[in-house]
């Protein structure tokens, strides 16, 4: 598992006590902590420490389109327990999760700049990307934090669009991406391989029966590829166990089918892993599954030796994609 810096994390910074002096400061959605974040807050963090101070991020929690208009809401790269973990791991001295209501929303840009930056964290310079929109109607943007910083006493820093193999990186595009099944350009994209994180839950056992048992992963809403086949790495976190021994993390490589599984005739949709050389009881435990390649869609077999047959093709592909493919650092 990554390790992350230690971060203070403060929610509602309008009813927060601590007194701040002159941190760099940046604000956004940042879903999916992508390599275009990345470059923002690494900048602040740079900045924070030339000027010996703190660097402050702050996001929103939910997602501004899942209160304004649910109905268009997209799937969450990272849900909020991984964006903290993303986010503290670039080294800011304090995340801001700022509780998003529609109230919230009515705030004039202008307000939000002098009740929030100037006001309560006495802002000396505001880092933020190219794209970047706050307040009422999404009016607030780069152009007006320069302006109100002129008038207002802080600097501002405009990051632009960072590329990637000729792609502009946004959200957006790296959902399109996964949504697509190409994980490796998703990977490529965030600066690490895509992971859905969820619960170790009891299935149908009917991995063990054919000789391949699985975890079968419960995992909140959000994004995940399209169903199939796909050659992974799986973390099980550590975990107090009963009588107060610990149950250690395990990592392994391994196969994983995201789909109804046809061939049984399910209707449920679900994402199970096989785990090479290991066969414990993982069950309650957080997994985290890291989609590496994706090698097949999903296929409706004529009987259970057939399905076998492919299975055993399925985890050679996979063994062989893991091996010239090295771990990525949380991935």
């Amino acid at each position: 598992m990554l390790l992350v810096a230690v971060v203070q994390l403060i929610r509602h910074i309008a009813s927060h006590p601590r007194r701040f002096a002159a941190p760099v400061v940046t604000l956004g959605n940042f879903d999916g902590v992508h390599r275009g974040h990345q470059a923002i807050l690494a900048r602040v963090v740079a900045e924070a420490r030339a000027r010996g101070t703190d660097g402050v991020a702050i996001t929103f929690h939910p997602h501004p389109t899942s209160v304004l208009r649910p109905q268009a809401a997209p799937s969450l790269l990272t849900p909020l327990r991984e964006k903290v973990r993303w986010t503290a791991a670039s080294g800011v001295d304090v995340l801001v999760l700022q509780h998003f209501t529609r109230a919230f929303a009515m705030l004039e840009p202008e307000t939000f700049v002098e009740r929030f930056l100037v006001t309560r964290l006495q802002v000396a310079r505001v880092i933020v990307g190219h794209s970047v929109n706050f307040g009422h109607q999404r009016r607030g943007n780069a152009t007006l934090l320069e302006r109100l910083g002129g008038r207002l006493g802080f600097d501002v820093e405009v990051i632009g669009p960072v590329e990637v193999d000729g792609h502009v990186v946004s959200s957006s595009l790296v959902r399109r991406v996964i949504e697509s099944g190409d994980v490796r350009l998703a990977a490529a994209l965030l600066g690490r391989p895509y992971a859905v994180v969820g619960r170790v839950v009891v299935g149908k056992r009917r991995g063990a029966t054919l000789g391949f048992p699985t975890v079968n992963v419960r995992a909140p809403v959000g994004l995940h590829p399209p169903d199939g086949v796909y050659a992974v790495r799986v973390e099980v976190e550590a975990q107090r166990g009963r009588g107060g021994a610990d149950c250690a993390a395990i990592h392994r490589d391994g196969v994983a089918n995201i789909g109804r599984n046809p061939t049984f005739g399910d209707n449920a949709r679900t994402l199970e892993a096989h785990l090479f050389e290991f066969n414990g009881d993982v069950y309650g435990r957080r997994c985290r599954v890291v989609f590496v390649e994706r090698l097949r869609g999903e296929i409706a077999f004529t009987g259970v030796d057939a399905l076998v047959a492919q299975i055993r093709r399925d985890a050679d592909a996979a063994r062989a994609v893991l091996a010239r493919t090295p771990a990525a650092n949380g991935g």
